[in-house]
C-alpha cells in the first residue's frame, strides 16, 4: 500500500518513453505446470545458485565514468541490489512483476544518466519535484508505519474491549414479518368533461398515500396479533404482500446468526426478547416489522478475537491520520475559494473533498 503509487509510476510511467516495444512475457499455463511438475524446484534450485553480489541487470549504457567508451560503457546491478529495490517497493514481489521491474529500471538507468549530462538535474523544475517527491515517499512510509504499529494489539486489549461491548457479540436466530409501509391504490379513472387543476391531483394523490398507508398499518397490527397467537410468520408475510397489492414472493421470515450491527437500530429491541416473544409492530420509512426470537447465544471471546483485532487495529490508525487532518489554511483569495453559505437547519454541512 505504502509504495504502490511508486511501484505504478515505475512501471506504467515509462510508455511515454519507450520507443521499442518489450517482447511480450508469457505466464506458464496450467498445461505447461503439469507437463513440468519439477519446474517450480528446477527454477528454485537455479535461483540458489546465483549470489548476492551476481549481476542481475546488465545496461549497455548510462554509465557515469566519462573515461569509458559507449562500446564499453555498462552498468551492472546485482541481485543484492535488484531484491534491495524490489522489497522496498512491494515485499514478497511476483516473479512476473520483477521482469517488469527490471525492464522498467533498465530504461530508468538509462534515461536518467542521459538527463543528468543534459544537467536536467540542475533546473529549478526538478528540485521542486524532487522536493514533494520526497515528501510523498515518507508520508507514504510513515502510513505504513502507522498502519503497522495499529496492528499491535495485544489479547488483554482485545479482552477489555469484549468484556466492555459484549452486547455486541450475542447473536440470535430470528423470524421476522415484513409488512410494506403503503398499499397500491390505483388512482381514479378520469372522467369525460372534468379537468382537474395541478393543486387537486396533488391533493387526491397525498390522500390516497396516507390512505393506503394507514391500511397497512392497521393489516400490520391485525398480522402481528395473529403471529402472537402461533401462525406462520411465513404465510402472514403472504398475506401482508397480498394486502399492500404486491407482487411477487415476499423476502424470507427465517433470520439466523443475526447481530446487532445486521439490524437497524430502532429494530434492537428484537434482541431483547426472550425466547418465544414477539415484538410489538416496528415501523419505519421502509415498512412494518414484528420478530420472534427463537434463540440467542453471546459468542465466544476465541470467536470474535480477529473481528475485535481489526476494529481497535482501525480505530487506532484512524485515530492517528485524522491528527493529520485539517491543520492546513488556505488562502481563499489566491485558490478562488468561494465562502460556503450557511447550513440550513436539520442539514449536514458538506465534507470537504480531498483531492489526493
Amino acid at each position: 500500500m505504502r509504495t504502490r503509487w511508486l511501484l505504478c509510476l515505475l512501471l506504467g510511467g515509462l510508455v511515454y518513453g519507450q520507443t521499442t516495444p518489450l517482447p511480450p512475457t508469457h505466464p506458464r499455463n496450467s498445461a505447461a505446470m503439469k507437463a513440468a511438475p519439477g519446474a517450480d524446484a528446477d527454477d528454485k534450485a537455479a535461483l540458489a545458485k546465483i549470489s548476492p553480489t551476481d549481476p542481475v541487470i546488465t545496461v549497455k549504457s548510462g554509465c557515469t565514468d566519462p573515461a569509458k567508451k559507449a562500446d564499453t560503457c555498462e552498468t551492472v546491478i546485482t541481485r543484492e541490489q535488484f531484491e534491495r529495490l524490489a522489497d522496498a517497493l512491494q515485499p514478497n514481489m511476483a516473479p512476473p512483476i520483477k521482469v517488469r521491474l527490471a525492464n522498467a529500471y533498465s530504461r530508468l538507468i538509462g534515461m536518467s544518466h542521459e538527463a543528468e549530462k543534459r544537467g536536467l538535474d540542475k533546473q529549478p523544475k526538478f528540485e521542486a519535484n524532487m522536493g514533494f517527491a520526497r515528501m510523498q515517499i515518507l508520508s507514504q512510509q510513515l502510513t505504513g508505519t502507522l498502519q503497522e504499529d495499529s496492528q499491535k494489539v495485544t489479547d488483554a486489549e482485545i479482552e477489555k474491549y469484549y468484556q466492555e461491548k459484549v452486547d455486541t457479540y450475542q447473536e440470535a436466530s430470528l423470524e421476522r414479518l415484513y409488512v410494506p409501509r403503503t398499499k397500491q391504490i390505483a388512482p381514479p379513472k378520469a372522467v369525460p368533461g372534468v379537468k382537474k387543476d395541478k393543486a387537486t391531483e396533488e391533493k387526491e394523490e397525498k390522500a390516497r398515500q396516507e390512505a393506503g398507508e394507514a391500511a397497512m398499518a392497521r393489516t400490520a397490527a391485525a398480522l402481528r396479533a395473529r403471529a402472537a397467537k402461533g401462525e406462520s410468520f411465513a404465510a402472514l408475510e403472504k398475506e401482508a404482500y397480498l394486502a399492500a397489492g404486491l407482487k411477487g414472493n415476499p423476502p424470507s421470515s427465517k433470520m439466523d446468526k443475526v447481530r446487532p450491527n445486521t439490524l437497524p437500530p430502532a429494530h434492537h429491541t428484537a434482541l431483547e426478547l426472550k425466547a418465544g416473544e414477539i415484538s410489538s409492530v416496528i415501523s419505519d420509512p421502509t415498512g412494518h416489522y414484528v420478530y420472534k426470537l427463537v434463540n440467542k447465544q453471546t459468542l465466544p471471546l476465541d470467536s470474535v478475537k480477529p473481528e475485535i483485532k481489526n476494529m481497535i487495529a482501525s480505530q487506532r490508525f484512524r485515530d492517528a491520520m485524522q491528527e493529520f487532518q485539517g491543520t492546513s489554511q488556505l488562502n481563499d483569495a489566491y485558490f478562488g475559494i468561494k465562502p460556503k453559505p450557511p447550513t440550513q437547519p436539520g442539514k449536514e454541512p458538506d465534507a470537504d473533498v480531498d483531492p489526493d
